[in-house]
């Protein structure tokens, strides 16, 4: 049955695109140098996205709204991700490892006190677009990565969570490259 005999208007959908990950206001947008990768890839894949959809020829029978909002949805994405790119500051591993928790340090915490059982787990402290829960990538302003920044193993650091505090002990801190992070102060908090 033709749209024009139905109900289903959707033409007047509201077309939401989800916003990136929010940074917290006046902090700078850090990222590691896989994270700027990533970034420039995600632009890559998006702009090939909008090319295609600019070559597809739009015949009798196809939706040309829905194509509209497809090419709406594609340049909204692109554009936000253009302006996190613009001001993304990549910082780097520096040959000076210090056994202190920096941007782009894996550490291995233990809880101690409040919280889940005390079996170490691993996060990485990396930028907002790059964190990823499900792979222990944790956003440099996170209230985990936040107690740890600026902390060595053996040391004990407080963190809020919604059932009370949580104390966790800093057991290692690794950094893939052979240095530690070399950070701006607000980074190493």
């Amino acid at each position: 049955m033709s749209k024009a005999f139905t109900k289903d208007d959707s033409s007047n959908d509201l077309v939401i695109v989800p916003e990136r990950a929010p940074l917290p206001p006046g902090v700078p947008n850090y990222v590691t140098e896989r994270g700027m990768h990533l970034l420039e890839q995600e632009r890559r894949q998006l702009l090939a996205e909008r090319a295609r959809l600019n070559e597809v020829e739009q015949d009798a029978d196809s939706d040309n709204e829905e194509h509209r909002k497809q090419v709406g949805i594609v340049n909204r994405r692109l554009r936000d991700l253009i302006e996190r790119i613009s001001t993304a500051r990549m910082v780097t591993l520096s040959a000076d490892a210090e056994r202190t928790v920096r941007f782009g340090a894996t550490v291995i915490v233990r809880t101690v006190e409040g919280g889940g059982p005390g079996l170490p787990r691993r996060i990485k402290l990396v930028g907002v677009d790059e964190a990823q829960e499900s792979a222990s990538l944790v956003a440099f302003c996170a209230p985990i990565a936040k107690a740890v920044l600026g902390h060595r193993p053996g040391e004990r650091v407080t963190r809020p969570t919604g059932s009370g505090d949580e104390v966790l002990e800093i057991v290692d801190v690794e950094y893939e490259a052979a240095g530690a992070a070399s950070d701006p102060p607000e980074a190493r908090q």
